[in-house]
């Protein structure tokens, strides 16, 4: 082999460790901007878990005897053991389950949002006219529904 075409052997992985190297700095700088990376949904799972336990615990009911309160500890501490058993088996389902509420979340304020506009919008400018006029007219029908006042996006004068 000629020495242009030879790699040291240090260098075989030099590619590997470049990324490496950037991608460390990239978290860095990362964390640097945007503080620390928000927790995965099932630390925040645990975390909701010991918090609930911890403010159950510290509820100290002079009612409650002695063996109601160890018996309270003992239905947190099993709670917290079936728990524990499923979020180290599956952390990425808590993440998924994250993910679709936040979808579901989205989808929920998009529906209300045009709801509302739909609501707030009254009816367009041009039909406004012709239905106030509309509005005055009786009919002999009873089932006609310009005899119950004006509509949802109808006017109705105050003064």
């Amino acid at each position: 082999m000629s020495e242009a075409t030879e790699r040291p052997a240090a260098d075989s992985d030099a590619w590997a460790t470049a990324c490496a190297e950037d991608l460390e700095a990239e978290k860095l700088r990362r964390h640097a901007t945007y503080g620390p990376p928000p927790a995965s949904a099932a630390e925040e799972l645990r975390k909701l878990v010991d918090a609930v336990a911890d403010k159950v615990s510290s509820l100290q009911n002079p009612l409650l005897g002695m063996a109601a309160q160890g018996a309270v500890q003992q239905l947190i501490n099993q709670a917290k053991a079936a728990v524990e058993p499923v979020i180290e088996r599956n952390p990425g389902v808590f993440d998924h389950l994250a993910a679709a509420g936040n979808e579901l979340l989205a989808a929920y304020r998009s529906a209300v949002e045009g709801q509302e506009t739909r609501w707030t919008r009254g009816p367009a400018p041009s039909t406004r006219a012709t239905d106030a006029a509309h509005d005055t007219e009786k009919s002999d029908d009873p089932t006609d529904p310009r005899d119950e006042g004006p509509g949802p996006g109808g006017h109705i004068d105050l003064d």
